[in-house]
């Protein structure tokens, strides 16, 4: 008995009235998605804009990573020879060599295009939040994004 009782509360609150008035004037946003990857989707930036912004957050996000403190509990090498595998880049050098792409691609965007990148790109700041923060006027951070975008994007060559 109490089972049925317990399927009609669920069935009563999940009815359509109660539904519509739960989430009435309520804004769906998924707060875990990226702000290029939501402009994406929104088909405000293009393909190769949002390749190129991919491939600044991971290496923006690999060369952010902290050095390796404690003993590597990777698995050994079975077997030296030629078919053996090749040995994984040391994760240093991948931090080092990520940085350098990062520091070359904000390079390459310029100074005034650098900034909105690091922050809605790399930190994934939203693009409103980044405008205020710059003091630019509503809606001008996605036609400077977009520049910047393009200008990594060359130097990614996509």
């Amino acid at each position: 008995m109490p089972e049925t009782r317990n399927r009609m509360i669920v069935n009563s609150i999940d009815s359509p009235p109660h539904r519509r008035a739960a989430t009435e004037g309520a804004r769906h946003a998924n707060r875990a998605e990226e702000p290029i990857a939501w402009l994406h989707a929104r088909g405000k930036i293009s393909d190769r804009q949002f390749e190129a912004g991919v491939r600044l957050r991971r290496d923006f996000m690999i060369a952010a990573r902290g050095p390796r403190v404690t003993m590597a509990w990777d698995a050994g090498p079975v077997a030296k020879g030629a078919r053996s595998a090749p040995d994984a880049p040391d994760p240093t050098t991948a931090q080092i060599g990520a940085k350098a792409r990062v520091d070359a691609a904000l390079a390459h965007a310029g100074q005034g295009l650098a900034d909105v990148l690091t922050r809605t790109v790399c930190l994934g700041e939203g693009l409103e939040t980044a405008e205020r923060a710059m003091g630019w006027p509503a809606r001008a951070g996605k036609v400077v994004l977009c520049l910047g975008l393009d200008r990594v994007a060359d130097y990614y060559r996509v």
